[in-house]
Parts: C-alpha cells; sequence; structure tokens
C-alpha cells in the first residue's frame, strides 16, 4: 500500500500545484523557464504513475475488502464512464457545446471515472486509488472554474457537429475500452 500511496501523493500533488499555489508555480515559471518546469513537472508525474501502477498491482494480490457493492453498481459504474468518456473526448473536440458549458470537461470526467469505480469496488486499495482521484477532480474544477472567473475566460459557443462528434467519439472509444482494452490492460473485463 506504501506504494500506491507514493504514487498517489506525487502524481496528484505535481497535478494540483494549480490548485494550492498557482502563485508560486508562476514564479517557478518565470525563474526556470517553461521547458525545466515541464520537464520536472513530467518526471515527477511519470515517477508518480508508475508508483500507482505498480503499488495498485500489489495491494490487489492481498486485497482489503471494506464492503461488496450490489451488482446494480456496475451498472451504473458502466454509465459514469460512458460519460467520462464523452467529457474526455470533449475536452480536444474544438467549438463543442459541452466544454462550452462545463468549461474543463476533461477534470469533470477524471470525477465520473473515479466516482463510476468506487460505486463498483470496495477494495481498500481502490477506495483510495479512486478516492484520491475524485477528492483531486473536486478541487481541481473548483480551483479551475474560479481561475477563469478570475480571469475572465470566455469559451467559444459549441456546435452541433462538434458535439456531436465529441459524443460519438466518446461512445467509441467507450466500447472499445469495456468490451476489449480494460480486460487486456486491466485485468478486469466490466461486461465478464
Amino acid at each position: 500500500m506504501a506504494y500506491l500511496i507514493a504514487g498517489l501523493v506525487f502524481f496528484l500533488g505535481v497535478h494540483s500545484v494549480r490548485i494550492f499555489a498557482d502563485d508560486w508555480r508562476t514564479r517557478t515559471l518565470a525563474r526556470v523557464g517553461e521547458g525545466a518546469y515541464k520537464g520536472i513537472y513530467s518526471v515527477l508525474s511519470l515517477l508518480g504513475f508508475v508508483l500507482i501502477i505498480y503499488g495498485f498491482g500489489i495491494a490487489r494480490e492481498t486485497p482489503v475488502v471494506l464492503w461488496t457493492p450490489p451488482v446494480g453498481m456496475r451498472h451504473a459504474a458502466s454509465l459514469l464512464t460512458l460519460m467520462a468518456f464523452i467529457l474526455l473526448a470533449a475536452a480536444y473536440v474544438p467549438r463543442n457545446a459541452i466544454k462550452a458549458r462545463v468549461r474543463h470537461p476533461m477534470v469533470l470526467a477524471v470525477k465520473f471515472w473515479a466516482l463510476a469505480h468506487l460505486l463498483a469496488n470496495g477494495n481498500l486499495a481502490h477506495v483510495l486509488l479512486f478516492g484520491a482521484f475524485l477528492v483531486w477532480g473536486v478541487l481541481d474544477f473548483i480551483a479551475s472554474r474560479r481561475r477563469d472567473r478570475s480571469m475572465g475566460v470566455q469559451y467559444a459557443p459549441g456546435t452541433l457537429p462538434a458535439t456531436a462528434l465529441s459524443v460519438a467519439a466518446g461512445g467509441l472509444v467507450w466500447m472499445a475500452f469495456v468490451l476489449h482494452l480494460h480486460g487486456w490492460l486491466i485485468g478486469i473485463r466490466p461486461f465478464g
């Protein structure tokens, strides 16, 4: 469990600088330069990501069951992950109504993804991993929206074709992931 916790601290810590120390980030960027900052950021993120994967793998070998979710939670998780994939696609498709409305669809996607996995899993490692990402997502979403308001950021209005592309792309990638990639990458097939 220590590797998992260390990975979460590194990964989410680096990704929380704008939440808790945006002024420090601005000063550090000016002092060391964008290239050096992004290099350090990337190395720490990668280190955290590797520790999360390694620690989660070890923790799954001897699971500590906190509760057994009802079967219906898997259905709720499927719906939430579908929404997460659509939100993730919306983060990359320009001028879609989803991004125009929620402003930070990638962070919202992380929240939906984490909540989905919390609903469907009752092991301690799952609670630590997905609970940490859910808390981070909530805090980052609030900070990002607050930063947008203070800076007067305006988002382009969405168009129907871009919105439809976001929904279609997110839905197709979700299907590929739940039917094939999740089992291949994670070792768990959501639909059996």
